[in-house]
Formats: C-alpha cells, sequence, structure tokens
C-alpha cells in the first residue's frame, strides 16, 4: 500500500504539478507582498491625506477603559483592540490582488484562445453532394448526375 502511494507521489512530482504549484505560490506570495506594499505605502497616504490627515493604521477601536493616544500605544499597554484601519488596508489590499489575478487569467484565456483555434481542423465545404437516384457522389456545381443521368439541379 504506501509502495503504490510512493510511486503515485513520485508521478505526480515527476509530471511537474508540484514545481508548478510551487513556483505559483511563490510568485503569489511575493505578488502579495507587493501588493501589500503599494496599498500601505503608496494609495492609503493620499486618501488618508484627503480624508483630513487620517492614518488608517492607527484607525481602532479601543475596548479596554483606558485611554491611549495611539494604536501603538495601546498595543504596548496590551489593551484589546478592534484594528479597524489594519482591517481596511487588508481589504484593499485583497481587492487589488483580486483584480490584478482576474485580468492576468482573462489575458491569459486571450493568448489560449487562438492556440485552441489553430488546433482545431478547419471543416472544409463539401465538394461532392449525393444523386437523390442512384446515390452516387457527384461535384456540387453538376445539374445532372454523372452515374445515371437525373436531373439534379436544385
Amino acid at each position: 500500500m504506501w509502495k503504490k502511494i510512493l510511486l503515485e507521489f513520485k508521478e505526480f512530482a515527476i509530471r511537474g504539478n508540484m514545481i508548478d504549484m510551487a513556483v505559483g505560490i511563490t510568485v503569489g506570495v511575493a505578488f502579495g507582498k507587493i501588493s501589500t506594499s503599494f496599498v500601505s505605502e503608496i494609495l492609503m497616504p493620499p486618501v488618508g491625506l484627503l480624508l483630513g490627515r487620517v492614518n488608517f493604521r492607527d484607525i481602532y477601536i479601543n475596548l479596554s477603559e483606558k485611554t491611549y493616544t495611539s494604536l501603538d500605544a495601546a498595543k504596548a499597554a496590551g489593551a484589546p483592540t478592534i484594528n479597524v484601519g489594519a482591517f481596511f488596508n487588508n481589504v484593499l489590499d485583497f481587492l487589488i490582488v483580486a483584480i490584478a489575478v482576474f485580468f492576468l487569467v482573462k489575458i491569459i484565456n486571450q493568448v489560449r484562445q487562438p492556440l485552441h483555434k489553430i488546433d482545431k481542423p478547419v471543416e472544409k465545404e463539401p465538394e461532392t453532394k449525393e444523386c437523390p437516384y442512384c446515390l452516387e457522389d457527384v461535384p456540387m456545381k453538376a445539374t445532372r448526375c454523372s452515374h445515371c443521368t437525373s436531373n439534379i439541379a436544385d
């Protein structure tokens, strides 16, 4: 039983599925870091400036009875908080990644589509038709059957 499982795993790994998956995960993690950096370092500062110099990272709900000047101070004191700004950044990060993946898949499908059309055999117009009387094949343009001389004009 274990030998069969090991053989199946070896076949899976050799086929390239594992390598493709590893490359996909690695690229995905790197793209996620870029997206996170884009949201927190490039996108959110101007949005915060337009909304009255708001730093979204510092938007939080304090669940303790003490008052803190910032999220960092609340975290340092070990106070329970709901980090609304960090959540908002993560939602934007997800949306950017989702949109980028959508367009990437769309582009890949457009590139693949002509390849599928090339692979399909092109159906030719029939060159002959069947005589309704003797059932022999005659050229499409023929008006009389060359075998039984019947009139076969459409």
